[in-house]
């Protein structure tokens, strides 16, 4: 399967407006925003658990980074609330359900493989920084491959930034403009290395998940083992 799956084009999902697609497992859906290959697969989706919902117990061989968009995520590891992001690197394992459910924002099969960096941050407790006008920021990750954090935009702001290595952002909070679009709450954009972004924040401002420099090495359907 090949869902946006030419990284040298720019590529945008207004989430909110696509249908959930079920996963194998009974009350988990999916809208996939990019991915290549079938269940196993380098892919990037908003997964929604329902209450009461699980996933059968998995090894995370590729690596899996996600973001708590709503509700609760749970497994054997602890309670993870809105706002949480989580890195579970190759090697990794565990067992996901949500007694109340949750939507999370999530990444499979992205890692370097010999990463073992575990991460857990509670966002909702970190006071952005501000790191340029405009533009305050909640560090996440940062390795020689990629940069992930989260920025808070003023409203307004001008957005613009080049030789980024590659571009992708969700919209957690409020909105912003870019290549003549409004993106609001879930929607979701990857640039090309090649492409600079130009973007304005609405008048509410934006809060942003955002990762950089990740694609400077076109992705590839991934091969276990």
């Amino acid at each position: 399967m090949k869902v946006n799956a030419n990284f040298d084009e720019r590529a945008v999902v207004h989430s909110e407006k696509t249908p959930w697609v079920p996963s194998p497992m009974k009350g988990v859906d999916r809208r996939m925003l990019d991915r290549i290959g079938a269940e196993v697969a380098r892919a990037t989706s908003i997964v929604r658990y329902a209450p009461g919902s699980s996933f059968s117990a998995h090894s995370h061989t590729g690596g899996e980074e996600f973001l708590v968009l709503d509700g609760v995520f749970q497994d054997e590891h602890g309670d993870f609330p809105v706002g949480t992001y989580v890195r579970n690197p190759p090697t990794t394992s565990h067992t996901p359900s949500s007694a109340l459910g949750t939507t999370i924002f999530v990444k499979l099969w992205q890692f370097d493989m010999a990463d073992r960096h575990q991460i857990v941050i509670d966002t909702q407790g970190q006071t952005p920084k501000r790191v340029r006008d405009g533009v305050s920021e909640i560090p996440l990750f940062h390795d020689s491959r990629e940069r992930v954090r989260i920025e808070v935009w003023d409203a307004g702001a001008i957005i613009a930034e080049s030789g980024h290595g590659g571009f992708e952002a969700l919209v957690i909070q409020g909105s912003f403009t870019e290549g003549g679009e409004v993106f609001s709450a879930n929607s979701w954009l990857r640039l090309p290395p090649h492409a600079d972004l130009s973007a304005v924040a609405g008048d509410a401002g934006a809060r942003v998940w955002i990762k950089s420099g990740h694609l400077t090495v076109t992705p590839t359907t991934p091969v276990a083992g």
